[in-house]
């Protein structure tokens, strides 16, 4: 099960699969395919089922919501096969935790060293030798990490930082790397005091003098308790929970708070949910949905039960937002401006008709499409695509009741949306409320 491989385990059947595919050929490079397209399948697997199924739904959103903050690509090589170890292990056991812990664990994860290259950045006194090894492949000063750790990960944009400042925080991310081959149990996070760059430093105007792996953790602590991280995460909570332009003393009053409390995303959480505006008649369903909020909420107010997470993964990625798909380090946006399209009314609305009608194959053995497109799809136009949808039907699977439908919505569907649907021939009914306005937004 790749899904609770370690990230060794899963590098090494990558490398073993591409050295297959140099010596041996076209009958390795559809090995190698499959071991991705598996891959692919049993991390969205395990995502979607705990999505839908965990008790704790908070941890889910929160989930969902930090995957996006400290996005990785799993398209870029090896993140293909680290993407579902990175939310397990550096995601999950911090996501309701400390900002502080989470922010370690990822910046010492393998897949974002990986994806922001930070893996092969050394000092300019370095001289890589031959093999194998991120240490054959080191080419000099790498600046990605550095500037998405201050840009997006903790200051943000107007965080009161210069290129300066980026430029001194990558030499001292120098030697952070990480190696399969190092026997240090399952993890891969390695600091090389060979590719470190040794001199002193100075950053946000503050002298850093030479002491190996402890500049880059000592740099964590800083951009933890900054100010400006508090008002950038509170933002983006504020952006995620209650409106796209979030009230300034809504942000204000969780900047404190997250300061008060040394970063505890539980308590900034529990100030956000207690606030007057989180409960403003003026911001209730005012949230637009992302693709993966709306897939999922339409599971779980249909009550459809699921052992196949294929066709959602196919309907995800009709939808344009494919897990783990998000090719640059901002991640996808919760805004109704990224989401909101004719083109995107009309996909959800066939997305609604199929699961309303019964039409998709949920209940299948895992892994079969069902005739949905395939999990490794990526987001396309094309005239196929309702029909794709049309035609993933299973004997068997009834289609969604709209009377327990409207009442498991209860008052979040309004009166004009119930009138509607009530005036509609039963076998719409379900698909209305799925694709009415009043379920696209929350």
């Amino acid at each position: 099960d790749s899904a609770n491989a370690s990230p060794r385990e899963l590098i090494n059947q990558y490398r073993e699969a591409q050295r297959a595919v140099r010596s041996e050929g076209e009958d390795a490079k559809t090995l190698q395919r499959e071991l991705l397209r598996r891959v692919a399948l049993e991390a969205g697997e395990a995502r979607l089922l705990q999505a839908l199924q965990s008790p704790r739904q908070l941890q889910e959103v929160m989930v969902d919501f930090w995957l996006n903050h400290f996005n990785v690509f799993a398209g870029k090589g090896l993140d293909r096969v680290l993407v579902a170890s990175y939310e397990r292990e550096a995601i999950r056991p911090y996501a309701l935790g400390r900002f502080r812990d989470l922010l370690g664990a990822t910046a010492h994860h393998p897949a974002m060293l990986f994806y922001l290259d930070n893996w092969l950045s050394v000092s300019p006194d370095f001289h890589p030798r031959g093999g194998a090894g991120p240490a054959a492949k080191a080419s000099g000063l790498n600046e990605n990490y550095a500037r998405e750790l201050m840009e997006l990960h903790t200051l943000g944009v107007d965080g009161g930082y210069g290129q300066h400042d980026v430029t001194e925080l990558a030499r001292m991310l120098t030697g952070w790397t990480f190696d399969p081959r190092a026997r240090r149990g399952d993890a891969l996070f390695v600091f090389d005091p060979r590719r470190h760059d040794n001199g002193d430093k100075t950053w946000l105007g503050r002298p850093v003098t030479a002491r190996g792996q402890a500049e880059g953790e000592w740099a964590l602590d800083v951009l933890a308790r900054q100010p400006a991280t508090a008002r950038h995460i509170s933002y983006q909570l504020a952006q995620y929970f209650v409106a796209d332009v979030p009230p300034p003393a809504l942000v204000e009053r969780l900047s404190r708070r997250f300061i008060e409390t040394d970063g505890d995303i539980r308590a900034v959480l529990a100030s956000l949910f207690a606030s007057k505006e989180f409960r403003a008649p003026a911001f209730q369903g005012g949230k637009f949905k992302t693709p993966y909020q709306y897939v999922l909420s339409s599971l779980r107010a249909a009550g459809s039960p699921v052992r196949n997470v294929r066709p959602l993964l196919g309907a995800l990625n009709q939808l344009g937002m494919p897990l783990y798909g998000c090719l640059t380090p901002d991640g996808y946006k919760n805004t109704e401006e990224a989401w909101l399209s004719p083109d995107a009314m009309s996909r959800r609305i066939d997305f609604a008709s199929a699961l309303a009608g019964g039409r998709l194959a949920l209940e299948g053995a895992p892994g079969d499409s069902g005739g949905a497109m395939p999990a490794t799809a990526v987001p396309s136009g094309g005239a196929g695509r309702t029909r794709e949808m049309r035609d993933a039907s299973v004997k068997g699977l009834l289609p969604v009741d709209a009377t327990l439908l409207l009442a498991t919505l209860g008052s979040s569907i309004s009166a004009k949306t119930r009138a509607v649907v009530e005036q509609s021939a039963p076998a719409l009914r379900a698909a209305l409320v799925l694709g009415s306005p009043d379920f696209m937004h929350h």
